[in-house]
């Protein structure tokens, strides 16, 4: 006898009856509605065509792997990446090393086209790859692994008096980028990826981090920090020969690759919450409404650094961040191309925040001693957002050229 045989499991007569009663009525309601909604509405062949215009579907939209350089850097910042940090193991040589970016490459390839990675458990899941990228940086002990000489730049940044640097966001040999317009695409692609390394690596650390979801804003818009600030308007304008000469190395076994720092900046959304919009306006010298510059303009307008206010006083304040920046008080400028990402994650338990919360800041310059460490001086010495950030990780890789078909990544460095 199975359940529905089975008399306990029979509505009874009166229950019936009673449901009728209540069936009716609610028949009745719901007779009216579509005779009233058919009416409204017409019939299929009287209504007009619908003008609405269909979403558009951007899952198919690839970005092509190979190349001069590595993509992932000039390639516009999708809204979602994750970053991961791998130390290799100990018993890890040149040999496999080698096996190891080969292995990645093939896969990377594979996925940024939207296919399947060769052992993929989940093909369906890359069938999106939703503009995925990945770009892939060295660090010095992978170097010395693959026995070839590392640059003399890539090493863990100096000490600034404004760290304070978590073992589980800091250093690393070997660092993977990807990067894609739908979460689930970099999610399915890191852990590709980290199959294919796990002979090879540890993960060392792994911080995802998002931007503005596609159609949110126009393309090209510069992304806002959870600060509500306009961040990265300096960048060089990808695809310019400003922008080659600030990124892309030019001589070496780099050249056409660049160097990458990433730093995890602890950023206090609570403390900031209580500062008035004249003070944060101030602290960046710039309009938080459209990111011009306090002397006027636009985003784009160059900041006037020798305008006074009715009391004598520079508009752009000598402690703003983006004066600090600029170098204008030392006579000197330098550039980096920043493509950041925020994050936001549960508060630690028992601290009393509600958020726990900052950007991945990431910067790609060709020349990290030059470009990148006498701006990150300047700030740590004298920036009035120092009260609400911190740094709490940080990294220096060294992003090698990108490879033909028949290459892997990193070949021209290593082979």
């Amino acid at each position: 006898m199975n359940a529905a045989d089975h008399p306990a499991a029979r509505p009874g007569r009166r229950h019936l009856l009673r449901a009728g009663s209540f069936g009716v009525g609610a028949l009745g309601v719901g007779a009216a509605s579509v005779g009233l909604d058919r009416t409204l509405r017409g019939t299929g062949a009287d209504r007009p065509p619908s003008s609405a215009v269909e979403p558009a579907v951007q899952g198919g939209a690839t970005v092509p792997f190979h190349g001069e350089h590595q993509a992932g850097i000039e390639t516009p910042a999708p809204a979602a990446a994750t970053f991961v940090g791998l130390e290799l193991r100990e018993e890890v040589d040149r040999a496999g090393v080698l096996r190891l970016l080969r292995l990645l490459t093939d896969d990377a390839a594979r996925l940024t086209r939207g296919e399947p990675a060769l052992a993929d458990t989940e093909p369906e899941l890359a069938a999106a790859p939703a503009a995925l990228t990945v770009t892939v940086g060295f660090g010095r002990e992978l170097m010395e692994r693959a026995e070839r000489p590392a640059p003399s730049w890539l090493d863990p940044l100096p000490a600034f008096g404004i760290d304070e640097l978590e073992e589980a966001f800091t250093g690393g040999d070997l660092m993977l980028q990807i990067a894609a317009e739908d979460p689930v695409t970099v999610s399915h692609a890191v852990r590709m990826l980290l199959k294919d390394a796990r002979a090879f690596t540890q993960v060392r650390w792994v911080q995802p981090g998002f931007r503005r979801s596609p159609g949110t804003v126009a393309p090209g818009t510069t992304m806002r920090n959870l600060f509500g600030q306009v961040d990265g308007s300096a960048n060089p304008a990808a695809g310019s020969a400003h922008f080659s000469r600030v990124v892309w190395i030019e001589d070496g076994p780099f050249a056409g690759g660049t160097s990458m720092v990433i730093r995890r900046i602890r950023m206090d959304l609570d403390g900031w919450d209580e500062v008035d919009r004249t003070a944060r306006e101030l602290s960046t010298g710039t309009r938080l409404d459209d990111g011009a510059p306090l002397t006027g303009g636009t985003e784009a307008s160059d900041a006037d650094f020798t305008a006074v206010s009715a009391h004598g006083f520079p508009v752009i304040g000598e402690f703003s961040h983006m004066r600090r920046a600029h170098g204008v008080d030392e006579g000197e400028h330098q550039e980096i191309f920043r493509r950041p990402y925020n994050y936001d994650t549960a508060p630690p338990p028992g601290s009393g925040a509600i958020s726990e919360s900052g950007q991945i800041f990431v910067s790609f310059q060709a020349d990290l001693l030059g470009q990148f460490l006498p701006i990150q001086r300047r700030l740590d010495e004298l920036d009035l957002l120092n009260q609400w950030t911190t740094p709490i990780g940080s990294a220096v890789f060294a992003i090698p050229p990108g490879c033909a078909e028949d290459e892997y990544l990193g070949e021209t460095v290593l082979g």
